[in-house]
């Protein structure tokens, strides 16, 4: 349907071709990895519908077609085509080395889940305060714990799985889920992030949807409307907001209370800035602008990084190369040089001044192992990452409807998938893997202490039925005798 829609439209049906096989792929690749019950599933899913399948389906439904305002358009789709190819013989590969049970096979009990979620919450708020309101640098212990701290996130997940076990269904909230997520939330505000305003809804959700919580037709009502007062109004805040970002924590406050008192503003002069870059064709894959279709496809930043590595030739691996070395800690390495690819990146398509040092742009994997070797770096270099990155949580985690750490894997590898270059997967494979570890370990064992201490001892009385099994070699029952006349 979508194919046909495009050539009615005027897409050139060799990139219609292209998009028919690039979906025919991502689904048996997704299928293989076992769908969404398995982090290798998770990241086929985001990169594949987030990275392109959104964006193909946006210019149908605005009537463009699918191939307008990209420089080389067959070369991108032709790209991303090779991309998910290479991803599903990555799955295939990473299954004949996953580890099952998983690591992280039951180290939480039912009856701890509240402690756990009230201990991750109080260490949470603590952590986050003090990373908010103290100056450290690289090396310090701060600086590490930084690298570690999902700690608010589980304690959403495991509460949200205790309130439904517990309720039978009834209900998913509870103080430590509604505190961990408004301080998420708020952080996110200040921060002028949208990753942080959605995690702890998507938290709330994945914890949900792995218990089959029934929502009932207020609470979708009450999402969909939440949602599209982010999309209408947040969006362009977090967006716009970057531009007056301060290293002071009390002068965001004090930008995003102004912000935030008179969001139609906000919104206006965000669009009239889209308007210019628009008109700049810096960015914007469609004829008007759409702020967070704009943010979630890739295909118009990867048709930028295409047109440049055509102009400059490949960057080689040398970008790769850095982004193993910045897996070294500063107190091992103080002298360690920290590029940000997504500013590299950024400057060499345009997208941003010459004296902006520090602002990141996303683009798919696909556009880094493009910009990094062209077609060898899609059919070489980014699939071995890929055989290691689902090798690794596949191991790790297990299956996600099960363990709740995989759930905390699904939250981080659905942002990475689509938009963190091939330096997302290099990340996860170490300080990603480490943090959900270090969670799930103190979640188990630490966390259910410091809950106890402030909420008394809790358990979780589950509504299961244990199944009964017969007991082997047992006596049979004896039998009256007969002599007896009995």
């Amino acid at each position: 349907m979508l194919c046909t829609a495009q050539l009615l439209q005027g897409t050139d049906p060799i990139f219609s071709l292209c998009c028919f096989l690039f979906i025919v792929i991502g689904t048996l690749a997704f299928n293989l990895a076992g769908g969404l019950a398995h982090p290798s599933g998770v990241y086929v899913f985001f990169y594949a519908v987030n990275a392109v399948i959104i964006g193909l389906v946006g210019k149908v439904f605005f009537g463009e077609a699918g191939d307008s305002n990209l420089t080389y358009p067959l070369l991108t789709i032709e790209a991303h085509l090779g991309g998910i190819t290479a991803m599903f013989a990555a799955v295939f590969l990473s299954r004949r080395f996953t580890r099952r049970p998983a690591f992280l096979a039951n180290l939480v009990t039912d009856d701890n889940l509240l402690n756990a979620s009230i201990g991750c919450m109080i260490i949470g708020v603590a952590l986050t305060a003090a990373l908010m309101l103290v100056n450290y640098g690289g090396g310090s212990i701060l600086s590490g714990l930084a690298q570690l701290n999902h700690f608010l996130e589980i304690a959403i997940i495991l509460g949200v799985i205790y309130q439904i076990r517990k309720s039978g269904g009834t209900s998913s909230m509870n103080f430590p889920v509604l505190l961990s997520m408004g301080v998420l939330f708020a952080v996110g505000l200040v921060g002028f992030t949208k990753q942080g305003m959605f995690t702890p809804f998507v938290c709330w959700l994945v914890a949900a949807a792995s218990q089959r919580y029934r929502v009932g037709l207020y609470q979708l009502l009450g999402i969909a409307l939440g949602a599209t007062f982010m999309i209408y109004y947040l969006v362009p805040y977090s967006q716009y907001g970057r531009n007056f970002m301060t290293e002071s924590v009390g002068q965001n406050v004090d930008v995003s209370i102004s912000m935030l008192s008179d969001l139609d503003k906000v919104r206006r002069e965000y669009e009239a800035q889209a308007q210019f870059n628009l008109e700049r064709r810096v960015q914007g894959y469609y004829n008007s602008d759409h702020p967070l279709l704009n943010r979630i496809v890739m295909i118009p930043v990867d048709d930028a990084i295409i047109d440049v590595t055509e102009e400059k030739g490949p960057a080689g691996l040398g970008p790769i190369i850095l982004q193993f070395e910045n897996l070294v800690p500063h107190f091992l390495w103080p002298a360690k040089p920290t590029v940000n690819f997504g500013n590299v990146y950024a400057h060499e398509v345009g997208m941003i001044g010459a004296d902006d040092t520090t602002t990141g742009v996303s683009f798919s994997p696909i556009g880094e192992a493009w910009r990094v070797g062209r077609w060898i770096g899609i059919s070489l270099i980014a699939p071995i990452l890929w055989i290691m990155l689902f090798t690794l949580y596949d191991s790790l985690c297990g299956d996600i409807r099960r363990y709740p750490w995989g759930l905390l894997a699904m939250v981080l590898l659905a942002h990475i998938a689509p938009d963190g270059l091939l330096g997302g997967v290099i990340y996860m494979l170490w300080y990603g893997a480490l943090g959900i570890v270090f969670v799930a370990v103190t979640a188990s064992y630490f966390m259910p202490v410091v809950g106890a201490l402030f909420a008394g001892h809790q358990r979780t009385q589950l509504r299961r039925i244990a199944p009964i099994r017969s007991i082997p070699r047992r006596l049979p029952a004896v039998q009256p005798s007969r002599s007896s006349g009995r």
